[in-house]
């Protein structure tokens, strides 16, 4: 990784007509900070340069957040619905995988994968509950997409949640999208 030089940061700064202080605002940082890491008179550690220049991407455009990519509002069932009926949403719907929501509170997913592994004749009958994995990975929606994409690595998909309700979903082909 190429740390940027004091030059690099002022004139970052300066073609995105930021002054010190809204960059300082921005990064969290004060500004006479900002001057002294400009003018060359102090380096900084790499956890704050990572902020400064975390905000001067931000700034640019350059970060995406979750809430930029989620779906929203959120199809769900909820866990006393039936594994049926379930299955026909989701083939409505073209999906693999749907959240598991009680009063917008995540309470797990369940997939095509989850239903095929209950080789039960009467898997349908079921309620959702008793099929779903609670497994779940949650976000808010100002995480960064690199974030998101790290849990993606373990997670078939992972939930937006604003003040303890679920507000979007973000799978695999979201950030595919993303990128392509």
């Amino acid at each position: 990784m190429e740390l940027p030089t004091p030059e690099d940061l002022r004139e970052r700064r300066k073609e995105l007509e930021l002054t010190q202080s809204e960059l300082a605002d921005r990064a969290g940082v004060s500004q006479p900070l900002i001057a002294r890491i400009e003018g060359g008179d102090v380096d900084p550690r790499l956890s704050t340069l990572r902020r400064i220049v975390g905000a001067l991407q931000e700034a640019e455009g350059g970060i995406r957040r979750a809430r930029d990519l989620m779906h929203s509002p959120v199809v769900s069932v909820s866990p006393d619905d039936s594994v049926h009926e379930t299955t026909e949403l989701m083939n409505e719907r073209g999906y693999s995988q749907v959240p598991v929501v009680r009063e917008g509170i995540p309470q797990g997913l369940i997939g095509t994968s989850d239903i095929r592994q209950r080789a039960e004749d009467n898997v349908g009958e079921l309620p959702v509950a008793e099929v779903m994995h609670e497994a779940i990975t949650t976000v808010e929606p100002d995480a960064t997409i690199d974030a998101v994409d790290a849990h993606l690595d373990h997670n078939d998909a992972v939930l937006v949640v604003e003040d303890g309700e679920t507000v979007g979903i973000i799978t695999e082909a979201d950030i595919a999208r993303h990128v392509s």
